[in-house]
């Protein structure tokens, strides 16, 4: 009985403490801004999730979450200062430190970068090698987005440069697929769901893929960290609490998404993200749900491969010169999964 009552007493003491660490009062910015290249793209799932299922509320945060074309716009708006927080390529952190900035990511979404390499069967039936993509224009998200990164690898182990192509920034959503179609490229790196759409009806031909763990180990010899939360060295110092917060709810988003089923992913997300063909979106799904991070850690080693994949094609990174302990953290997920799991075992 007393042993019960304990129990009891407990649980309501977790149960406040979390809703007191949650309370706004406490947040230094309770308001933040995260700025995404694509929230309706499968890589941004996490986001979605946790803005959906009111996590973001639970830990006493109001976000506003900006969109935009592709990742290297968002990743403008943080430097330009419109956005507190981007959702974004981990990748980011390590372009920025090359050029003596410093941003750190705070929590992995993504195992693997979740893109595709595509060959249009239209204007380039007869695509053989990747040195037969010399001179024509590949369709990105954004220039200096995560898709772009993994075209100009792709390029780099064929022997071309991102030199030899013309990229063309297409957004990640209809102007991608319309582009494509149209013949105003000839090949495409993108996302979930544009590329399930593109390959249901046979119009492309995939020559990178990126959505499974082996299919990235495969092109980039091994992990790839891909999405993440990254800001500012500054925010996060100035607001401990904030990115605390921000952490929890997304790392919620996470142990949601390891269990939920297709069916469960659809009925969440806003209803225009399934475009009128929801089999299509759980199909999308199905195809990246093992490219989600589970924990949100980094891992050292996947951190040096991203690194290693940059310098492959970018000469003005020098691995040499970047610190990679400086690009991303553990301490706010570890943090962050203390918190959850004494509160489950609490209930």
């Amino acid at each position: 009985m007393v042993q019960s009552i304990f129990k009891g007493i407990l649980v309501v003491l977790l149960l406040f403490s979390a809703q007191a660490i949650s309370s706004s009062t406490l947040l230094e910015k309770p308001r933040v801004t995260i700025a995404v290249g694509g929230k309706s793209v499968l890589y941004n799932l996490p986001l979605t999730i946790a803005q959906q299922r009111g996590y973001f509320e639970q830990a006493g945060l109001h976000v506003e979450i900006v969109d935009f074309a592709g990742g290297g716009k968002a990743l403008q708006a943080m430097i330009g200062g419109s956005a507190d927080v981007v959702s974004g390529a981990y990748e980011h952190t390590i372009k920025l430190q090359a050029k003596n900035q410093y941003i750190t990511a705070f929590i992995m979404t993504g195992l693997a970068p979740q893109i595709v390499v595509g060959v249009s069967r239209k204007t380039l039936p007869n695509y053989r090698q990747i040195a037969d993509l010399k001179g024509k224009k590949i369709g990105i998200s954004s220039p200096g987005s995560s898709t772009n990164m993994v075209a100009s690898f792709v390029l780099a182990k064929g022997g071309l440069t991102p030199q030899d192509v013309s990229f063309i920034g297409v957004g990640t959503s209809a102007g991608a697929v319309d582009a494509l179609r149209s013949g105003r490229i000839d090949a495409i790196a993108n996302t979930e769901p544009v590329i399930s759409l593109l390959e249901k009806n046979n119009e492309i031909t995939v020559i990178a893929d990126t959505r499974t763990l082996s299919g990235t180990e495969a092109i980039f010899g091994g992990a790839m960290p891909a999405g993440s939360l990254y800001a500012q060295g500054s925010f996060l110092k100035d607001n401990p609490a904030t990115v605390q917060a921000l952490t929890q709810a997304m790392l919620k988003a996470l142990h949601w998404l390891s269990t939920a089923s297709p069916e469960e992913v659809a009925a969440v997300v806003p209803k225009n993200y399934l475009q009128g063909d929801p089999e299509l979106y759980k199909t999308a799904y199905a195809n990246i749900r093992h490219a989600i991070s589970k924990d949100g850690l980094f891992s050292p080693a996947a951190a040096k491969t991203a690194l290693h994949a940059l310098a492959t094609f970018n000469p003005s990174i020098h691995p040499e010169n970047i610190d990679l302990s400086r690009t991303w953290t553990n301490h706010y997920v570890l943090v962050a999964q203390q918190v959850l799991s004494e509160q489950q075992h609490a209930l």
